[in-house]
């Protein structure tokens, strides 16, 4: 049977858009995000068949019925998806860590850069690949990173003749290894800048950019955050490892609930997950965030407001205050009402507070179980699971680790639960130190720091979106000479 899915924007401005479009974009035009038009459902006896799957075979089922035949046989796909995991460390590309007091640890970092984004983004350099080749085109890739993305990013595509990227990184608020692993990649195709500025700062100018769409035409340019669709697409397959990997029966009717906790950012992640759930998978699921609570206080009271500041945290990846996702979840959770997501996101760019309407703020509290993890918590977290299992955990992955202490602590456990662990503690040595643990720094990590660096400082009171205007110009310039 040939799967003729569509994708259409979040704020209803365009529909019946095929995957190589959606893939080659950012925004929509009309400022809203890509989604599937329909999500599939899967039945009790596909699961099943399903359980005894690897992960690459979970991404290639995902991924087929996300994307037709007709833009992409299967046979390529399976290689694709073959091609893109090639530089794993661990032999099932992801693998579970079963800890004392029934601790479930889904490890998706050992990918080139030791974080989960390796996971989605090296399947997602692989498809942009084939369809530039087939084309014989070249895109200019547009990134604003708080951490993990901009380096995956980097390495999914580096050396590519096809694709030029230009990543946004904020000085400073990455770990140094994070911004070490961006600015030591020398290749002709790859262009950081350190911008004084958050994470959320740096998106600004990203987004105006992707607002002038004879610009973004002309030039090709696209995004790898996880505003691109394909991104989320692949991570949905964590969802399906994690369950069938924890679920205790796969032969009960109806199958068993298991709980996933994720720690939550962007929430790209947690969409992914939501989207699993849709489409059938029985999973709870845990947004835990740390201080920068948007994302909590919105699933439990349907506070989507910003708070005056991002608070640097020992967990940087996730230091995020404007949560993009949050859009794909507000439209699945309102059954698509794209009008209400136009209105909803447009106030909430205007005013950096929306008014979520209470029957959609009753269906996230009912759909996510959300917490929220500081600093102290993330040391007592990391010291405690290294006391009972001799595990480092990354500051990331105490996170979630931290929900499942407490609700342990509480005795309130009734199902498999999953904590997603999204980095490895290599990345963060200063946050292991900073829980009187000692750091085990892999020979890949170590040898960053003797390599020559290159990237382009960005100041405060500079025209960021200017700046970016001319690189972009730049280096297009350079690839037609």
């Amino acid at each position: 049977m040939k799967n003729g899915m569509k994708y259409t924007s979040t704020r209803g401005g365009l529909t019946g858009v095929n995957f190589e479009q959606v893939l080659f974009s950012g925004y929509a035009p009309d400022g809203g995000l890509f989604m599937p038009e329909e999500i599939p459902s899967l039945d009790t006896a596909i699961l099943q068949t399903w359980s005894t799957y690897s992960y690459p075979r979970l991404v290639e089922e995902i991924c087929s019925l996300f994307i037709s035949r007709d833009d992409l046989p299967r046979e390529d796909l399976r290689d694709l998806i073959s091609q893109a995991f090639m530089r794993f460390r661990h032999q099932d590309v992801v693998k579970l860590a079963k800890l004392k007091n029934e601790l479930y640890v889904l490890e998706l970092w050992h990918g080139v850069t030791f974080a989960f984004k390796d996971l989605a983004m090296s399947c997602v350099g692989q498809l942009l690949q084939y369809f530039l080749r087939k084309k014989q085109k070249h895109v200019t890739i547009l990134v604003g990173t708080s951490g993990d993305t901009g380096s995956s990013a980097i390495e999914s595509i580096r050396g590519m003749e096809n694709m030029d990227i230009i990543v946004l990184l904020p000085r400073g608020r990455c770990s140094p290894i994070q911004e070490l692993q961006m600015t030591t990649v020398i290749e002709d195709n790859v262009h950081v800048f350190a911008v004084d500025g958050t994470s959320d700062e740096l998106d600004e100018p990203i987004r105006n950019v992707f607002a002038d769409p004879e610009f973004v035409k002309r030039h090709n340019i696209m995004s790898l955050n996880s505003i691109n669709w394909a991104r989320i697409m692949v991570q949905i397959a964590h969802y399906f490892y994690a369950y069938f990997q924890c679920s205790p029966s796969m032969q009960n009717i109806p199958l068993p609930l298991v709980e996933v906790v994720v720690p939550t950012g962007a929430a790209g992640n947690i969409t992914a997950g939501s989207i699993a759930q849709m489409m059938g998978l029985p999973i709870r699921l845990v947004a835990v965030v740390n201080e920068n609570d948007i994302i909590h206080r919105t699933i439990q009271n349907g506070d989507f407001s910003l708070a005056d500041s991002i608070k640097a945290s020992l967990a940087p990846s996730i230091d995020i205050q404007e949560p993009y996702n949050m859009e794909r979840i507000f439209w699945l959770l309102s059954d698509k009402d794209s009008t209400l997501i136009k209105t909803l996101m447009e106030e909430f760019q205007k005013l950096g507070k929306a008014n979520v309407p209470d029957i959609l703020s009753t269906k996230l509290s009912q759909t996510f179980d959300s917490y929220t993890v500081n600093d102290d918590y993330v040391i007592v977290t990391m010291l405690r699971c290294w006391k009972e299992n001799e595990y480092l955990l990354c500051p990331h992955s105490a996170v979630a680790v931290a929900y499942h202490y407490q609700e342990m602590d509480l005795d309130t456990r009734s199902v498999p639960r999953c904590c997603l662990a999204t980095a490895a503690a290599a990345k963060f040595p200063e946050a292991v130190l900073k829980a009187g643990l000692t750091p085990e720094i892999p020979p890949e990590i170590r040898a960053l720091e003797t390599m020559d660096t290159r990237c382009t400082a960005v100041k405060r009171g500079e025209d960021w979106e200017k700046i970016l205007y001319h690189k972009i110009e730049e280096v297009n310039m350079r690839r037609k000479t």
